[in-house]
């Protein structure tokens, strides 16, 4: 049976409140239901211009069940986390809002949780951010008021105790899904597992991975945490991504922290004549696999300027099992406003066309 997690008054309305549900959001109603989840990253623009996040976010409709919003990743500056879901939200779009605490105090954190939760945000992501000289700005002052694992409880006090860190009270608490970012691939290996476990205790909900390009190294990682009981409490969704050439794996490798590329992997690339097409079917097969690991519940695909492949990256994996996330269908009121739109933008090119023309013509009177 399909299920349709749309509210009928409107796309961007929020959905009935459900039983044991912490939000009113289509990802944790997916996950709940026990179906395969899909999120994706948007590249957030240089740029204030809203087409460009639409344009961007069109491509993962029908695809994914929710869309992070980028906070500033690598410590370099774009279109802020916080407005992105605000352009999301206003069409359907269910984004998963990152909040990096490197540039942020609690007082500012805190404001933004609420003013995400009042667009209609569901789901928050938190993070302790990428250092400054990371980025192209090393001049910045960093904040770091807050960590991943204080700024989880912070979220899940203000959710769960209507009170802000003071202890001030709320009067509608921010109705959230608690999510956080794990690396099985970064040492110290054997202590990954309990760190999930802290964030979980934190208040994590669900987690994405970093890249996942070690199927083996992560089967391990997962029987650690299957062991202690942790996908009992938190939805795993594992991190993947096409790889666009050997040269670019190698400098991912150097250059990105915490990712961890095998040599086996590099060399089946460059070992490919397209090496774009073999990169694209390495994220295929991994997908493939890592769906059969018991207690993963789904995939987040980082397609970093490849993101039109998306769409045929969870087709041929068969992930979604013939689900079809939300899709945001064109209503006949979309075409009205269109064309009224249009015959404003004409009405208004014909009025400044017409006013440029009477003042070719117009002789100004002499000053006495």
């Amino acid at each position: 049976m399909a299920h349709i997690d749309e509210n009928p008054l409107g796309v961007h309305l929020p959905l009935d409140p459900l039983p044991g549900h912490y939000s009113l959001g289509r990802l944790e109603r997916v996950l709940r239901r026990g179906e395969f989840a899909v999120t994706a990253e948007l590249n957030p623009p240089d740029s204030a211009n809203a087409e460009d996040v639409y344009e961007r976010a069109a491509i993962f409709e029908g695809w994914v069940d929710g869309i992070n919003a980028v906070d500033a990743s690598g410590a370099n500056c774009h279109m802020s986390s916080v407005g992105i879901c605000a352009l999301l939200t206003r069409m359907g779009y269910a984004p998963i809002m990152q909040i990096a605490c490197r540039d942020k105090n609690r007082i500012a954190i805190q404001g933004d949780v609420l003013g995400a939760a009042a667009m209609g945000v569901c789901n928050i992501m938190c993070l302790t951010g990428d250092g400054v000289q990371a980025g192209d700005q090393p001049g910045a002052k960093p904040v770091f008021d807050l960590d991943c694992m204080s700024l989880l409880e912070t979220v899940r006090v203000m959710r769960d105790n209507a009170k802000f860190l003071s202890g001030r009270k709320l009067t509608s608490p921010p109705k959230v899904f608690l999510g956080a970012a794990i690396n099985p691939f970064a040492p110290p290996y054997d202590f990954r597992p309990y760190r999930l476990a802290k964030k979980i205790e934190a208040g994590a909900q669900f987690v994405q991975s970093q890249y996942c390009y070690d199927v083996p190294m992560f089967r391990d990682y997962m029987k650690k945490v299957r062991d202690l009981g942790l996908t009992e409490k938190c939805f795993i969704l594992v991190g993947v991504g096409p790889l666009a050439s050997a040269k670019t794996a190698r400098w991912m490798r150097s250059n990105v922290p915490g990712v961890h590329i095998p040599d086996a992997v590099i060399k089946r690339i460059e070992g490919a004549q397209d090496q774009k097409k073999e990169g694209k079917q390495l994220c295929i097969d991994i997908i493939n696999e890592v769906k059969e690991i018991e207690g993963v519940s789904g995939v987040h695909v980082m397609a970093y300027r490849q993101e039109e492949y998306v769409a045929e990256m969870v087709h041929d994996s068969g992930v979604l099992k013939g689900r079809q996330p939300w899709k945001r269908e064109a209503s006949r009121t979309d075409a009205l406003v269109a064309e009224r739109l249009h015959q404003i933008s004409e009405g208004r090119e014909e009025n400044q066309q017409a006013m440029a023309e009477i003042a070719a013509h117009h002789t100004p009177q002499q000053a006495h």
